[in-house]
C-alpha cells in the first residue's frame, strides 16, 4: 500500500537531528578555543574609544538638531 510508506526525509529526521545539534555545538566550542581574545587593556582601551566616539556623535547630532529646531522656529515665527 502506497499510503503506509514512510518517506526517506521522515526516516532521517529522527536521531540524525540530535547528532547534528551536538556536532554543531562541539564545533562552536572548538572555534571559540581558537579565537585570539583581546587582553584586558585592549578591551578597556577599545571600550573607552567606543564610548567617546558615541558621545561625540551624540553631542554633534544634538547640537545640529537644536540648530534646526531654532531655524524652523524662526521660519514659522514661533
Amino acid at each position: 500500500m502506497p499510503g503506509n510508506v514512510t518517506s526517506p526525509a521522515r526516516q532521517r529526521s529522527g536521531d540524525g537531528r540530535k547528532g547534528l545539534n551536538f556536532r554543531f555545538f562541539g564545533e562552536v566550542v572548538s572555534e571559540l578555543r581558537r579565537v585570539t581574545w583581546p587582553t584586558r587593556q585592549e578591551t578597556m582601551r577599545l571600550t573607552i574609544m567606543v564610548v567617546a566616539v558615541a558621545t561625540a556623535i551624540g553631542l554633534f547630532l544634538g547640537i545640529f538638531d537644536m540648530g534646526f529646531a531654532r531655524l524652523i522656529d524662526l521660519i514659522l515665527g514661533n
